[in-house]
């Protein structure tokens, strides 16, 4: 038999494994189907919206608007605070110890089934636009979706290059990311098929460093307060940069305890990194500027959100179309010294999530419970009338956007596993309750840490060697390693390593 003819079977031993996982739920639909707009945006924090007031003075009306008239997830979290990892969960309803995909090179395997898929066999028009980032750098249509376009890698501000169904389309003009894209899903939207139930994924670039706002957009928060998180200066030295323009945020009437003793090692150094205020992005800004060309840029997003509802309202769509808006994962804003993400504090590992469903969601829900971005998959299968398939290790929301009492998960689990591009962060697990937070740290000696949230919602006071916390600390263990043990996650996913160190310390050397 021929190499040529074994890839050929193998290739068709695949297609029948994916075919026969999605056949199941074809004859399952059980509502009529909804039209589903998912809008991912990329390291949006949880809290950076204008009706969380976190920031004085941020505008965002249309998210505003999301919140009001429909859904906010008021405790939504990912998985893994990573973009391929959680992207890839997104779309499998799987963790990242399962899927494979466990950081930004790691290929995505092809046994894998992307819920459009089942939309697809349930007869929805499905279209994907924008930022793919999932097991390397490949702009090629993925499965699942009839329509595509996207960039290779993380793409770029101004001036992209789609690939749009397999051709490439080169864009001029100081053609601005977040604006093109909404422009192609609105002319989806105009020539999709009007019988037929459609699901759009529109993915933004938008905000991921290196931030540029739209030119409309710039200057627009030059003028804004800077609010420095009250950890940024635990981890501080006697060597590291003042920060003088700002000003320092304490919670009103909550006096913190901060535990010096107990900071992991980790979190000390990285201070002086490429995702540390001291050394950020290798000293290519600062954090005044940083923060302000966040929040402009950020703006972006918001516009895109308020065209696709406008779009919605004006062509008759507005009440059988629900709406998502989702961050992939949170961002850090100088809290414990850090920024950007990956690891397991609240502010990486929270997301912004918002549904709007007129006649399904009603207006101004708070769903207070832990929602995870493996859910996001089973929940809208549920829309579209699907049941969940088994390899989903999530669980449709759609009974908490519809107000129901059901039962729900009382914690939720993180992973992240540490990478040879920024080394800094090392491997980790943790297990958050609405209480408490244990996270393990592997591969490093360190420190491992354990926190309570409704008495230290900033993660400063570390109760890791509390006695009275010890049960405590060793019940969330125990926990945690069921998880992992459960879900088959003991074993570390290794992929290979091809390139030299790029960190500031040990750069240039294999």
């Amino acid at each position: 038999m021929t190499k040529q003819l074994l890839r050929k079977l193998s290739l068709l031993l695949i297609l029948l494994a994916v075919y026969w996982h999605i056949l199941p739920q074809i004859a399952t639909a059980k509502t009529k189907p909804k039209n589903v707009i998912y809008i991912l945006s990329d390291d949006h924090r949880y809290d950076f919206m204008g009706f969380m007031g976190k920031v004085p003075g941020l505008q965002t009306p249309n998210m505003d608007r999301l919140a009001k008239e429909g859904a906010h997830f008021k405790n939504a979290f990912v998985t893994t605070a990573l973009c391929s990892p959680s992207r890839a969960s997104i779309l499998t309803g799987q963790y990242a110890h399962t899927h494979t995909v466990v950081d930004n090179e790691a290929p995505a395997p092809a046994s894998l089934v992307y819920f459009p898929q089942y939309l697809q066999k349930a007869g929805y028009q499905t279209a994907f636009l924008g930022k793919w980032h999932m097991g390397g750098d490949s702009d090629e249509p993925r499965p699942g979706f009839d329509h595509w376009i996207s960039f290779r890698g993380q793409g770029v501000y101004y001036n992209p290059k789609l690939n749009i169904n397999g051709k490439q389309k080169q864009y001029t003009d100081s053609a601005y990311i977040s604006d093109v894209l909404t422009d192609e899903a609105i002319a989806w939207l105009q020539q999709r098929k009007k019988n037929k139930p459609f699901f759009m994924y529109l993915s933004h670039k938008t905000v991921h460093a290196e931030f540029s706002a739209a030119k409309r957009h710039k200057g627009r928060y030059q003028q804004i307060q800077i609010q420095y998180p009250a950890s940024m200066f635990i981890t501080a030295t006697p060597q590291s940069k003042q920060f003088t323009k700002g000003k320092w945020q304490m919670p009103e009437g909550n006096q913190l305890k901060f535990n010096y003793q107990d900071i992991p090692n980790w979190v000390r150094a990285q201070r002086y990194s490429w995702h540390g205020v001291d050394y950020m992005y290798h000293g290519q800004t600062d954090f005044d500027r940083f923060y302000q060309d966040y929040l402009e840029t950020l703006l972006g997003i918001d516009d895109s959100i308020g065209r696709v509802l406008a779009y919605l309202k004006e062509n008759g769509l507005d009440e059988e179309t629900v709406v998502f808006y989702m961050g992939d994962n949170g961002f850090s804003f100088g809290e414990h010294g850090l920024i950007d993400k990956r690891h397991a504090y609240e502010e990486s590992m929270r997301v912004p999530l918002l549904a709007r469903a007129p006649g399904l969601i009603k207006p101004g829900t708070e769903i207070n419970q832990m929602v995870l971005n493996l859910d996001i998959a089973p929940t809208i299968l549920d829309l579209a009338g699907l049941n969940k398939p088994k390899q989903m290790q999530g669980v449709s929301a759609l009974p908490l956007m519809q107000g129901q009492q059901v039962p729900w998960r009382d914690k939720v689990f993180y992973e992240y596993y540490w990478e040879n591009a920024f080394p800094q962060t090392p491997t980790m697990h943790s297990i958050r309750t609405d209480r408490y937070k244990f996270t393990r740290i592997h591969g490093t000696w360190d420190i491992n840490e354990l926190y309570d949230l409704t008495q230290d919602p900033l993660e400063v006071n570390n109760l890791i060697r509390s006695a009275a916390h010890q049960q405590i600390a060793k019940d969330l263990n125990t926990q945690l390693w069921d998880w992992l043990e459960g879900t088959n996650g003991l074993q570390i996913p290794l992929k290979r390593i091809q390139n030299k160190k790029n960190d500031h310390i040990n750069k240039g050397t294999w």
